[in-house]
């Protein structure tokens, strides 16, 4: 999987008969402008764009986080908050997995190559184009441990 450019994107989209919004090119946008190990819920991004001056409703929001996700160029997570996150998803050598603290919420990203090979080599076997491979860990940090005596 290659990252998407606006380009690509309005072709994929071009190909399944939908269209390259304005709305669809600022989501891709900012998620390519992302920092390393951010996450962004849709009300995340909903308040990003508005303390941009953007206004996208949350709605379309939602459905352009569903159709990336479904495309392969969001990941969806679930997060210990309660609700999904999306991240770009990003090619091996970038391709990451998730510790996360069940308690604090505390996130950590994680490289581990054998998991990638066994959903590529699984996928591969069965006939399917890869889009996503992802392990995230329910875990309590050692800070929350201690709370805990």
């Amino acid at each position: 999987m290659s990252l998407y450019t606006a380009d690509s994107l309005k072709g994929e989209l071009n190909d399944r008969g939908w269209r390259l919004t304005p709305q669809r090119e600022t989501i891709l946008k900012i998620f390519q402008d992302l920092s390393k190990g951010k996450h962004l819920s849709a009300e995340d991004l909903y308040n990003l764009l508005l303390s941009e001056g953007v206004q996208i409703s949350l709605s379309t929001i939602y459905r352009t986080l569903k159709l990336m996700a479904r495309m392969g160029i969001l990941r969806e997570l679930e997060l210990a908050e309660g609700h999904k996150h999306y991240e770009l998803n990003q090619p091996y050598p970038h391709h990451h997995h998730h510790l996360l603290c069940v308690r604090c919420n505390e996130t950590i990203e994680f490289k581990n190559d054998s998991i990638l090979k066994t959903g590529t080599k699984t996928a591969k076997k069965e006939g399917y184009h890869l889009l996503d491979c992802q392990l995230t860990i329910h875990a309590i940090c050692p800070t929350c441990q201690r709370s805990l005596l």
